[in-house]
């Protein structure tokens, strides 16, 4: 699979590059993962990078956005953070991503059995991850719909919260960013949820909430 070069990245729409990635997991899943010369990559990359999108996903050992979505090198920007949670460095490395770099697609990836979503289920405390894990209480406040085992224990509940907080990132992501609210109105780049099962390794995309303007 050819590096990506500025001319054809240009070339996706939002569409396009979410559609890249979905065929890339559908590989991933079935084991045939594209054919790449990663030093060719690397020689290819070494003057300038074009990803096509940029993936907010959580720091679990097996959730890499490069394997899940069968990317090579340049192809991606890859944010990590337990929870897959937004603060305003991430927040800044998208607009720069998108804005600057010219990626066409922002995916917030989060995934099944999520250890910080069950830490923020359970109120758990320590040191600096209780400032993190605040910033997933929204989610599990928001999960009205269980109504007797809300803690970790509870499979079917951490499942719903981490769903929630997938769409209330993508929420802050408007909110916030005026830079990039702008971009998704001027169909210049897709906002998009989605959700990684750490069993199957198939990746389901939240498409009936995907934020892209009408143009």
């Amino acid at each position: 699979m050819r590096t990506l070069t500025r001319e054809t990245r240009d070339a996706l729409t939002p569409q396009m590059a979410i559609d890249v990635l979905r065929r890339g997991n559908e590989r991933f899943v079935n084991n045939l993962k594209a054919n790449r010369n990663l030093l060719q990559q690397v020689n290819e990359t070494s003057e300038g990078q074009h990803p096509l999108a940029i993936v907010l996903s959580c720091i679990d050992s097996r959730t890499s956005a490069e394997l899940i979505f069968d990317q090579g090198l340049g192809d991606i920007f890859s944010v990590r953070i337990a929870g897959n949670v937004l603060n305003d460095d991430i927040l800044g490395s998208m607009e720069f991503a998108c804005k600057v770099a010219g990626a066409k697609a922002i995916v917030v990836l989060g995934h099944s059995r999520c250890g910080a979503v069950k830490g923020a289920c359970d109120g758990v405390q320590l040191g600096n991850l209780t400032g993190l894990l605040a910033k997933i209480a929204d989610a599990v406040a928001l999960e009205t719909e269980t109504v007797g085992d809300r803690t970790a224990a509870n499979p079917a509940f951490v499942a719903r919260v981490a769903e929630l907080n997938v769409m209330l990132v993508k929420r802050q992501i408007m909110e916030r960013s005026p830079t990039l609210a702008a971009m998704v109105e001027a169909s210049e780049i897709a906002v998009l949820g989605g959700m990684y099962d750490v069993e199957s390794g198939a990746v389901e995309f939240y498409d009936a909430q995907m934020l892209i303007g009408a143009a």
